[in-house]
């Protein structure tokens, strides 16, 4: 992986995600520059530091998307708003759950993912999934091929961490729109919106979320509903396996990332062993599920597991993991492949650093692992499609 901060993993698991993800590397090297001193002390140490200097180029994006915008040149603004939201996620992320200007900063985040939409993606807009009495916030890309006929749908759920912005960042939603799919990337309870803004927490049972998804999808007009797939990216590599086990109208499902035995992590994570992906780790993690005492949480992360649920998935299922992840042991991608006897379609693909993808995710090597991805996902929906 590229080491902008050598040593400081993190930080730079955090530069490499924006740069596979339509960062500039001039841009990146002008946030970074300021704070190499800052990653020297430690992942947690200089994340204000980086906030800082990541929103300053925020800043100076916005002000030239602001005059393209003025002037006229909306694919510019867009282009622009679409880097600055990047950037400014990116930082966003790496703050503590208590840090006093994190609430805020993510607001800025969704305007300014929104004004990239209004500038130059008009075939993406903000839906609300109504969901045990509120609603998860997500983004759907309608495909140019919907405007003719139904058509299948890929919904892209997050990990521990991540957003729907850093979903949409990664173009996912535009590999897929290619090949004539559309994507629904949501914000589940414990991540972005939905825990920011609805203090809605993760649990074990990814089902229900599912189902909500799905329920939402059925209601479009321009929509396959014999076609709607899922993939989880990261700790999302747990989420939809979990869901696909249980919620049958879901056509394929995609782990990108093996998170077989998540518990289990966290255990090894408690005695140090492994990376881990984000700075203040056991406050992050708290927060996200929902617990004040760490041991009360460890005890519920026990039951985070595929063991005796991946057998129980009946679709095609795609599993993705890097052979160097530093966070989850690829022997989690072939216990999850093992298990998976009754899915009439399962594959493995384990990325090798010879051909980038390597690490978590994919995230050195983000478009080569993600247009796998898509490739797989449109090829099983043809096929689905010439069995119908």
């Amino acid at each position: 992986m590229f080491e902008y901060f050598p040593g400081n993993y993190v930080w730079n698991l955090s530069v490499v995600a924006t740069l596979n993800s339509g960062g500039t590397i001039d841009e990146i090297d002008r946030a970074c520059r300021p704070i190499r001193e800052a990653a020297t002390r430690g992942e947690d140490a200089g994340t204000v530091d980086f906030l800082r200097a990541w929103t300053d180029l925020t800043d100076l994006l916005v002000a030239q998307a602001e005059a393209a915008e003025k002037a006229g040149h909306h694919r510019t603004a867009g282009q622009l708003y679409r880097r600055a939201t990047n950037y400014l996620c990116q930082a966003e992320r790496m703050q503590s759950a208590s840090a006093p200007q994190r609430l805020d900063t993510y607001r800025r985040v969704l305007a300014l993912q929104q004004k990239a939409f209004d500038n130059d993606d008009p075939r993406t807009s903000r839906v609300e999934i109504p969901f045990e009495g509120t609603t998860l916030p997500g983004y759907f890309t309608q495909a140019p091929a919907a405007d003719h006929a139904p058509a299948p749908v890929m919904i892209l759920w997050n990990g521990l961490d991540s957003t729907k912005e850093h979903g949409y960042a990664a173009g996912v939603q535009d590999e897929l729109a290619a090949r004539g799919i559309s994507t629904l990337i949501v914000d589940t309870p414990g991540s972005g919106e939905a825990l920011r803004l609805r203090g809605l927490t993760a649990r074990i049972e990814t089902e229900g979320w599912a189902t909500a998804c799905v329920d939402y999808l059925e209601t479009r007009d321009d929509v396959d509903a014999t076609r709607i797939g899922l993939a989880g990216w990261s700790l999302g590599g747990y989420y939809a396996p979990r869901a696909a086990a249980f919620e049958k109208r879901l056509a394929l499902v995609v782990a990108w990332g093996a998170n077989h035995n998540w518990g289990a992590v966290q255990r090894r994570r408690l005695e140090r062993e492994g990376e881990r992906p984000v700075p203040h780790y056991w406050e992050h993690v708290r927060w996200v599920w929902g617990f004040d005492d760490l041991d009360a949480f460890i005890a519920y992360a026990d039951g985070v597991h595929l063991d005796g649920v991946v057998e129980q998935i009946t679709v095609p299922f795609l599993i993705c993991h890097g052979e160097g992840d530093r966070q989850i042991p690829v022997e989690y991608a072939h216990r999850s492949y093992d298990q998976a006897v009754n899915s009439p379609k399962r594959e493995l693909r384990i990325f090798t650093a010879e051909e980038g993808g390597t690490e978590h995710i994919g995230l050195d090597h983000l478009p080569h692992v993600r247009d796998f991805i898509a490739d797989w996902v449109a090829d099983t929906f043809t096929d689905l499609g010439t069995a119908h």
